[in-house]
């Protein structure tokens, strides 16, 4: 740390936040919302100063059920605020590479050649960060999923990722946990404002999880014994003490399940999770899950790993002022990826620092509720997600439903409905910095291979693969595998 504190950088978002404009933002007093940031820190040649800077900022707490997910690659399927402000940051990158490719000078990478190399050569891209650069990633609340499994301090505590439930009222249950406390409401009907029309999106053709019925029985076996060497679950008979937060993620399918009993033993800790979505289930991991995949794979994705020596990881997580436990943080994004080994040059498992900052969120639930008026209406949490991040050409990029903030439903599958962060859009970032590349510094794995889809680019990065089969192999067997037939674009 040293050269920041947690404060400094909650501070530095929440100012950042505060900054861009009001569309996409929630109603002060009957909105609440999420906040999540990456921060680049550069220290000078002779440590004597720190620049702080945020490249990427997201908001929202949506995901979308699985049927409403597009072959196309042209909706964003999981908007919670980590996820919005990776993405962010990949785009943010990929400008960076392009930048740094044509000779027009980054201030994020510097090729291989150059200097003294900081990274092993990992037989891929040729490109490093610049001595002094790192990238920190802010949080206002605990992510969903394993990271929430804490203890209550008093009841009233808020949770992070509410279930998105659906908007017809004859397919509404209650979600009353078997402490008898309703989890939540079911949707507040203020969420539906006249300024974010509900998309009825065309439902696509149902797709398999990945797990489940598409495996054979002897990869269910093998699950099944890796899942036994894994750090076990907390004992579903654990004595009933002060109650545990919920998480509205549920455990992934064809593994165990949660116990559900009253106080602490309602929840498995240490399990992958997936997000609630708008009243069906999601194929979305919670953020939990996603950050620990990071300290493995790095946060650049595929796509990116052609061009880099290697992996790209957070320094640090800053979660904001709200409910949270060292413990679960370092359960949840550390402890469960641990034990991987093996990992192919360029990578390897990068435990971030675990930080907690004394400030909370302005826009949070509990804050929200407690500037609410009665005359406002039910308290919901916003629909909409805001990405910023810092681009040239369009930096902010305001959604809902996955869709472009205010689309009409006649614009939908068209380039004006689609987010700057979506897979398309990210794609074809990534093409025009390969368009932009020399035939000569064009990285090995893209040569004369006659790539086509986004699947035949990702499948391309070689090593990042390698490393994705042992994370999965090692920490996750039941992590769901993508659907090839969502990622066939081009």
């Amino acid at each position: 740390m040293g050269m920041w504190t947690p404060d400094e950088i909650a501070l530095l978002c929440y100012d950042h936040f505060n900054a861009l404009p009001k569309r996409g933002k929630p109603d002060p007093g009957r909105e609440w919302t999420l906040l999540a940031a990456v921060v680049k820190v550069t220290v000078s040649p002779c440590h004597s100063t720190a620049k702080k800077e945020v490249v990427s900022l997201g908001t929202g707490t949506k995901c979308i059920g699985r049927s409403a997910m597009r072959s196309k690659g042209d909706v964003l399927n999981d908007s919670h605020a980590e996820v919005i402000a990776r993405r962010g940051c990949v785009r943010y990158l990929t400008e960076q590479l392009r930048r740094a490719a044509c000779g027009e000078g980054s201030s994020v990478f510097t090729h291989a050649g150059e200097g003294s190399s900081v990274f092993t050569h990992a037989g891929e891209g040729s490109w490093r960060l610049l001595p002094g650069v790192s990238f920190l990633f802010f949080t206002s609340h605990t992510p969903c999923g394993d990271a929430s499994i804490i203890p209550m301090m008093t009841d009233s505590q808020s949770q992070p990722c509410p279930p998105i439930t659906t908007d017809d009222p004859s397919k509404v249950t209650n979600q009353v946990s078997e402490g008898g406390a309703l989890k939540r409401r079911n949707e507040e009907q203020g969420e539906r404002t006249k300024k974010l029309p509900r998309l009825e999106v065309e439902a696509v053709d149902k797709v398999e999880s990945g797990v489940g019925r598409a495996v054979s029985e002897q990869r269910e076996q093998r699950d099944v014994s890796m899942v036994n060497q894994l750090p076990q679950p907390a004992s579903a008979e654990a004595p009933v003490g002060p109650d545990i937060h919920r998480t509205g993620a549920k455990c992934v399918p064809g593994g165990p399940a949660d116990p559900l009993q009253p106080g602490a033993g309602y929840h498995l800790t240490g399990g992958l999770r997936v997000k609630p979505g708008r009243g069906e289930p999601t194929l979305s991991l919670s953020c939990s899950d996603k950050l620990a995949r990071w300290t493995v794979l790095g946060f650049q994705g595929a796509l990116l790993t052609h061009y880099l020596q290697g992996a790209l990881y957070f320094s640090a997580v800053v979660v904001g002022s709200c409910p949270y436990s060292s413990e679960a943080m370092h359960r949840a994004l550390v402890t469960r990826c641990s034990m991987v080994t093996g990992l192919p040059e360029g990578f390897s498992f990068q435990p971030p620092e675990l930080q907690q900052s004394s400030l909370e969120f302005p826009h949070s639930q509990a804050l929200t509720k407690s500037s609410h008026l009665a005359t406002q209406g039910h308290i919901s949490p916003c629909g909409a997600a805001i990405s910023w991040c810092l681009v040239q050409d369009q930096p902010l990029d305001v959604t809902a439903n996955g869709y472009k903030h205010g689309v009409t439903k006649k614009a939908l599958g068209t380039i004006k409905a689609r987010s700057l962060i979506s897979k398309l859009e990210l794609f074809h970032s990534f093409l025009a910095l390969q368009a932009a590349t020399q035939l000569l510094q064009l990285p090995p794995t893209l040569r004369g291979k006659g790539l086509q889809t986004y699947w035949d680019y990702k499948q391309a990065a070689g090593s990042y693969q390698a490393a994705w089969h042992l994370l999965r192999c090692q920490a996750f067997p039941l992590w769901p595998r993508s659907d090839r037939n969502l990622l066939m674009f081009n």
